[in-house]
């Protein structure tokens, strides 16, 4: 099997505004030397069972069978879809015209060990990211890693779709689970391993949420330091108290600590909610409630899927293969124009790069402020990298007409454009998908939001965090008998950067079966329902966690897999030995323990080495390997 890519080098491609300097129409970024695949002749793609209005897969079908919880979440998408289930013997397979797509999702961790969801959780490394507010590696009881790995397979099905109706060969793809964790903590793990040594954290403080005199429990929202200052300046608060709350509060997605000083936390417990919003409101602050799960589910989007995908207007364009082989991935020769912030457009971009297209990044002109958040890379910041390493820049002033006309020359000549701004912004800027499309048909254009159409102009900003308190994922994570309260690692940035990509992917397909653009739409609270629906997407009730267990040992802990059982004579003395050595005795007994991981920088000198690349921090490979 070849890997999808492997193109970025450290650092970035910084190009000029002028798209013939910016190179948009040649060269794939990616490493030459990757694939095996021989080649086809060219010639115009046989269009056969174009999408029916059932969604871009509409007209084909699925075969084999899905046998994880991975693979069963990748069936129920490609059925959302479009295609048709079916059965039969074998792997997860898309049927096409000409052959089919399978995929197979290996869950062998690094070190051989099988996984699970709470073995691969604790393994490499989202426990311990999830856990740094908590004082020690927790395991999250959603299942976050089989949710990405699903959502992965999917597209490594479509991308190898689209390659195939692009007159390259592409069998299959191998997705692996132990990839899948290492992504969902790509951003922690490139800090963690960096030469300069990562920020240390205040040593005291309180995670959000807050909780109000009345008893409810709420996030609050702004990604602006004067609008932080005057809602506790206003009430009574000291300003040093106020800047030490601001620095824990901005952090927090970055680093997974909010030490928020106990004085902030204390000043709201002594208001009444009526007159938190109060406060909140007058300071331009935003106040989220955190929600139950309950709630979620009496909203009348909770049953939507991820995506909405819908043909752009305008006149079909046949495609035309062109018949080259793997070297590059599935997508090389494809150009994506990512216009994106923090994590999830910048994900959704980096994916489709690992997949070989070439990413154009447009940023602003003095360049994204996030290049420069400790630890630093060779002058730039090592988080930042995890997400846009290898990207092509733009540099682009959107205030400005000859800003945005940078930016439709670029669509023009582009197949992907998609970007996260603000609801509204890109109508306002002239960028939206009607306007492009005129400029260019056959582009896919895809939005990543906060909260898609579900709460209106009025709603809080759609971060990480107050969509967890929203959409019932705080509700879930919070241990039987415990107030609610939502994770600090970025959850839904990570699974609303994986749909955002695999709903791209989807719209290619759609393009290259129609010749017609494509809208698409996702959203971090449509990301949320991943979370909720276990494992053929109807929704959980009770909600499941994914079970295992951790047991203490003298220098950390073990992780069993769910249903593990182990002898009693096997967990004696446990407690006094180390982790390694009571890990090698239950793998002994054919239990697959793991060594729970208790920092993301420790994985770069184990056997997770070889997943990643080392270029002045430790980032992740690509999680595909597809098969010619």
């Amino acid at each position: 099997m070849a890997d999808a890519g492997n193109h970025a080098a450290s650092g970035f491609d910084y190009v000029a505004v002028t798209i013939e300097r910016a190179g948009i129409a040649t060269g794939t970024g990616a490493d030459p030397g990757i694939g095996t695949g021989s080649g086809m002749p060219a010639g115009p793609t046989t269009i056969a069972d174009p999408p029916a209005p059932g969604g871009p897969l509409a007209g084909l079908a699925l075969a084999g069978w899905a046998e994880c919880g991975a693979a069963r979440l990748a069936r129920t998408h490609l059925g959302l879809l479009g295609a048709a289930p079916g059965r039969g013997e074998g792997p997860l397979r898309l049927l096409l015209p000409d052959g089919a797509v399978a995929v197979e999702i290996d869950w062998t961790g690094p070190d051989g060990v099988p996984l699970d969801e709470t073995t691969a959780q604790a393994a490499l490394g989202p426990m311990a990211v999830h856990g740094r507010a908590r004082g020690g590696p927790a395991p999250l009881a959603v299942d976050h890693v089989t949710a990405a790995a699903g959502v992965l397979a999917v597209q490594g099905v479509l991308a190898g779709a689209v390659a195939r109706l692009r007159g390259r060969p592409v069998a299959g793809v191998r997705v692996a689970v132990a990839s899948a964790a290492l992504l969902t903590v790509a951003q922690y793990l490139a800090a963690a391993t960096a030469e300069e040594p990562e920020p240390a954290p205040a040593a005291d403080g309180v995670p959000p949420p807050f909780v109000s005199a009345d008893g409810v429990r709420f996030e609050l929202e702004t990604l602006d330091p004067e609008q932080w200052r005057d809602l506790w300046l206003a009430l009574g608060v000291p300003a040093a108290v106020v800047d030490r709350g601001w620095r824990a509060f901005v952090l927090r997605y970055a680093t997974g600590y909010a030490p928020i000083p106990a004085a902030l936390h204390t000043v709201l417990a002594d208001l009444p909610y009526e007159r938190v919003v109060a406060a909140t409101r007058d300071a331009g602050v935003a106040v989220q409630p955190v929600r139950t799960l309950a709630q979620r589910r009496r909203d009348p989007d909770a049953d939507a899927p991820p995506w909405r995908i819908a043909p752009l207007p305008g006149a079909a364009a046949p495609r035309r293969a062109d018949g080259g082989g793997l070297a590059g991935g599935p997508l090389a020769g494809l150009t994506v124009v990512e216009a994106g912030r923090r994590v999830q457009g910048p994900l959704a971009g980096h994916l489709l790069g690992l997949l070989g297209a070439t990413v154009i990044r447009v940023e602003p002109a003095g360049g994204d402020p996030l290049r420069g958040m400790p630890p630093m890379v060779g002058g730039t910041s090592a988080r930042f990298l995890a997400l846009n390493r290898g990207k092509r820049v733009v540099p682009v002033d959107l205030r400005t007409a000859a800003g945005r006309d940078t930016v439709r020359q670029l669509a023009r000549r582009a197949d992907v454009l998609l970007h996260n701004w603000a609801p509204g912004k890109a109508a306002e800027l002239g960028l939206d998908a009607a306007d492009l499309a005129a400029v260019n048909p056959a582009l896919v254009y895809a939005h990543a939001s906060g909260w898609g159409d579900a709460r209106g102009r009025t709603a809080p900003p759609g971060t990480d965090f107050t969509v967890q308190a929203y959409s019932g994922v705080a509700d879930r994570l919070t241990p039987p008998g415990a107030p609610p309260a939502g994770s600090l690692m970025t959850l839904l940035d990570v699974l609303g950067g994986l749909t955002c990509a695999e709903g791209v992917l989807a719209g290619l397909v759609a393009r290259e079966r129609t010749g017609r653009g494509q809208r698409v739409d996702t959203s971090l609270l449509a990301a949320s329902s991943l979370l909720h629906r276990w494992p053929c997407g109807r929704p959980i009730d009770p909600p499941a966690g994914p079970g295992g267990a951790l047991l203490a040992a003298a220098d950390g802990a073990v992780a069993l897999p769910a249903g593990a059982a182990p002898a009693a004579g096997l967990l004696a003395g446990a407690a006094a030995l180390p982790a390694a050595a009571l890990a090698a005795r239950l793998r002994a007994a054919d239990i697959p323990a793991v060594v729970v991981c208790p920092d993301p920088g420790r994985l770069a000198a184990g056997p997770a080495a070889a997943l990643l690349e080392r270029a002045g921090c430790a980032f992740v490979r690509p999680p595909w390997r597809f098969l010619p």
